[in-house]
């Protein structure tokens, strides 16, 4: 199943974001996928490198206090894609972020009726936030959001000129890649997921089906605490 992400820059103008997540289990799959990438695509290049810590937490049923504690502290650009994001999304999905030293606010939202964790539509907005981690988690608990999990990952991004390639190692979920292409054209989704799954065919990759990533997700969910920051990883057919 294909996964389709929908963005909004600060000027509302959209991009389309077909993103396919292949579960590779071990070091040996992540060396392969690697040299595939170099021997398919030599101008493939590593663009970034980091580490991760996401927490995610449960909405309040009323959002409007989160909504005034948030507004002072996100940059006067991003107000409209919030706003925006509250009155057209569905079933939103709540997030801190640290990516080494960055704090970012995160929500992501369903524009169907799919999870908006990670679903097939969804709105994302995004934005750095001049807080420490544990600042910014309190400001949503005060705002009566509670923690669902929090996650942890060490990632490297890769870009060619077809699409960008992040392989992740998740606490919990091991080795991980997100093969993503970008388009400016709703037309165009179907065929950029076409594309990217013949590309991830080319290097040797199965698409990770949406069912079974749901049930990942769940199951770390209800574990997190036994993983977080770890290595330790689980395996959920």
């Amino acid at each position: 199943m294909k996964v389709i992400l929908i963005g909004y820059n600060v000027y509302m103008n959209k991009s389309y974001e077909v993103e396919i997540k292949s579960l590779l289990g071990s070091k040996e799959n992540v060396d392969k996928l690697k040299k595939n990438l170099q021997q398919k695509f030599p101008e493939t290049k590593l663009i970034a490198t980091g580490k991760q810590l996401n927490h995610y937490f449960n909405v309040p049923a009323d959002i409007s206090l989160l909504v005034k504690n948030v507004l002072p502290i996100i940059s006067a650009d991003k107000k409209e894609s919030l706003d925006h994001i509250l009155k057209q999304g569905k079933k939103i999905s709540l997030r801190t972020r640290d990516a080494d030293g960055k704090v970012i606010l995160v929500l992501k939202a369903s524009v169907g009726d799919d999870s908006s964790s990670n679903g097939v539509k969804r709105i994302e907005f995004e934005s750095v936030v001049s807080k420490t981690l544990g600042q910014l988690d309190q400001i949503l608990l005060d705002s009566g959001a509670t923690y669902q999990a929090k996650w942890s990952r060490e990632r490297e991004e890769y870009a060619t000129k077809d699409m960008h390639v992040c392989i992740d190692r998740n606490a919990g979920y091991g080795y991980l890649a997100e093969f993503e292409k970008v388009v400016s054209d709703e037309g165009l989704v179907d065929t950029a997921h076409t594309d990217l799954l013949a590309l991830m065919k080319t290097l040797g990759a199965e698409e990770l089906p949406q069912d079974r990533l749901e049930r990942m997700f769940a199951h770390y969910n209800a574990h997190w605490a036994d993983y977080y920051g770890t290595d330790k990883t689980f395996n959920i057919a």
